[in-house]
């Protein structure tokens, strides 16, 4: 006689659309996609070719210099690269001839790389602002003797 009332009980509760869940195996929920990890957005404010860094300021910027330069200094002024690593990728012509990795602890953050620059090595210069990822924030084009 009992099971003849539950029967009528959950006929009667199924006839109003409502069921008992079995919940004993219910797949658990999908986990929450973790945030994204935050890339800091490096953005170079100004970089240029001098013959020299006074006080932390470029002196005698320029696009072309003289042969007996001697040497030249990438100066960069980045923001947004706090406690990472930039490199300055110096170019003679299609050859790379140096590579500077420069430590960048704050923002905004100046910092700057030499570069010995023999007399015979005339012509078309340029050196790139590297992420640490390498990709290539900025490309200063410059000419030595001519």
């Amino acid at each position: 006689m009992k099971r003849m009332a539950m029967i009528a009980a959950s006929a009667l509760l199924l006839g109003r659309g409502l069921a008992a869940q079995d919940t004993t195996k219910a797949a658990a929920p999908a986990p929450a996609p973790a945030p994204a990890a935050a890339t800091p957005s490096v953005t170079v404010v100004e970089a240029v070719v001098a013959k020299s860094v006074l006080d932390r300021q470029p002196q005698d910027t320029g696009a072309a210099f003289p042969a007996d330069v001697g040497q030249l200094n990438c100066w960069t002024k980045v923001e947004g690269a706090g406690g990472s690593t930039l490199h300055h990728v110096w170019f003679h012509g299609d050859t790379q001839v140096g590579d500077v990795e420069l430590q960048v602890a704050g923002s905004p953050w100046r910092t700057w790389s030499r570069k010995t620059v023999p007399t015979d090595w005339t012509g078309a210069w340029h050196v790139e602002v590297r992420d640490a990822a390498g990709g290539v924030l900025k490309r200063i084009d410059f000419t030595v003797g001519q």
